[in-house]
C-alpha cells in the first residue's frame, strides 16, 4: 500500500489496524535506490519497525498562487554567481512552502524495492503464444497483490477521492485521481479508473465482448474530466499500459501537457486505438505480438531469456 506522510496510513491487507504517521522518526535509511533527474524523484529505501518501505520524494511544480508569497523577506537567497546582469542563486522560501510530495510504501516488498532501483531494461517481442506460456503463468503466481485496488472498489479506502462511478458490475468502474497528481496543477492532470470487473487482467484479456466496457469508460470517463475539472476530451489522452503495473484492467487519462515517461511507444495503446482494433478483429490483443520492456532484476524478465524471447 501507498500512503503519504502527514496522513493518515491506509489500512493494511488484513484491514485490522491503521496507523498515523506525521513525521519520519523511527524510519532507518538504508539506500538511495534511484535518482530520477527527469522527474526531480527520490526513491529510497528505508526500515521502519524492523519491516522494509519504500519512499518518493518528489520535487513538485510551483504553484502559481504561492510564487507571490515566495517574493518577501521570509526567502533568502546565497549568491552563487554573477556575471554583468546575470546572478543565480541558491534559494531557500519558507517551509511553509517549500513542501514536497512524498509517498510511502510500507510494508513493502522485495518486488517493491526492485519496481523502483536503478536497473537495466531489455526489449520483450511477446506473441500471443509466449503470453500463455510465460507471462500468464508469470502474473498468477508472481505479481504484486491487487489488494489495495480491491479496497477501492469496496470503498474501504479512499472514497473520499472518487470523481465519478458507474456501479454496473459489468460495464462500471470507478475513476479517482492517480496519487502521482497533486490535484492542485490542471495541466499535471492524472487520473485512473479501475473497473469493478476483477476477470480481466490486462489488454491481452480484451476482446468484442468488452467493447461496453471500453466505450463506457472513454465516453463518461472523459465526461466527468470536463464536468469536475473543466478540461475538454480534446486535452486528455486516455490509454492502457502493456506491460501494467498491476494486473487489474485500468485506463489513464492524463493532460496532453503532462511529460509522462508512461506515455512512452513501447508502453501506452491509446484507448481509442483499443477499441477500433477490436473492432476490426475480436482477438487482436490475444493474437498480436506485443513489444514491450522489461527490467533486468524482474522474474518476467528471467522467464523470457528461459523461453527464448530475449536475445543476448
Amino acid at each position: 500500500m501507498a500512503v503519504e506522510p502527514n496522513a493518515k496510513k491506509r489500512k493494511s491487507d488484513d484491514n485490522k489496524h491503521s496507523t498515523e504517521i506525521l513525521s519520519f522518526a523511527g524510519f532507518d535509511f538504508c539506500k538511495v535506490l534511484k535518482n530520477d533527474l527527469r522527474s526531480k524523484t527520490a526513491f529510497i529505501h528505508s526500515q521502519f519497525e524492523g519491516k522494509d518501505a519504500v519512499i518518493l520524494m518528489e520535487k513538485t511544480a510551483f504553484d502559481a498562487n504561492i510564487v507571490q508569497e515566495m517574493l518577501t523577506e521570509k526567502t533568502e537567497l546565497v549568491e552563487t554567481l554573477k556575471n554583468d546582469v546575470y546572478s543565480t542563486y541558491k534559494t531557500f522560501p519558507d517551509k511553509t512552502l517549500n513542501g514536497m510530495k512524498t509517498t510511502l510504501i510500507y510494508p513493502a516488498t522485495k518486488q517493491h524495492i526492485a519496481k523502483y532501483s536503478e536497473q537495466e531494461f531489455h526489449i520483450v517481442q511477446e506473441s500471443g503464444e509466449d503470453y500463455k506460456k510465460v507471462t500468464l503463468p508469470y502474473v498468477k503466481n508472481k505479481a504484486l497483490s491487487n489488494q489495495w485496488v480491491y479496497n477501492i472498489l469496496n470503498k474501504e479506502t479512499e472514497a473520499d477521492r472518487i470523481v465519478f462511478e458507474d456501479t454496473c458490475p459489468d460495464s462500471g468502474f470507478i475513476l479517482l485521481p492517480d496519487m502521482k497528481w497533486d490535484r492542485k496543477d490542471m495541466d499535471a492532470l492524472y487520473l485512473q479508473a479501475l473497473v469493478h470487473r476483477r476477470d480481466i487482467l490486462s489488454l491481452r484479456d480484451l476482446d468484442q465482448s468488452h467493447l461496453p466496457l471500453l466505450k463506457n469508460i472513454l465516453e463518461k470517463g472523459l465526461s466527468a474530466i470536463k464536468e469536475k475539472y473543466g478540461i475538454p476530451a480534446n486535452k486528455v489522452r486516455s490509454y492502457l499500459h502493456y506491460q501494467p503495473s498491476y494486473y487489474h484492467l485500468h485506463i489513464h487519462f492524463a493532460h496532453i501537457k503532462l511529460d509522462n515517461p508512461g506515455f512512452e511507444a513501447d508502453r501506452a495503446h491509446l484507448l481509442t486505438d483499443v477499441i477500433e482494433n477490436i473492432e476490426m478483429k475480436s482477438l487482436y490483443y490475444k493474437e498480436k505480438t506485443l513489444v514491450f520492456k522489461v527490467r533486468e532484476d524482474d522474474h518476467l524478465y528471467k522467464a523470457f531469456l528461459e523461453h527464448g524471447c530475449i536475445q543476448k
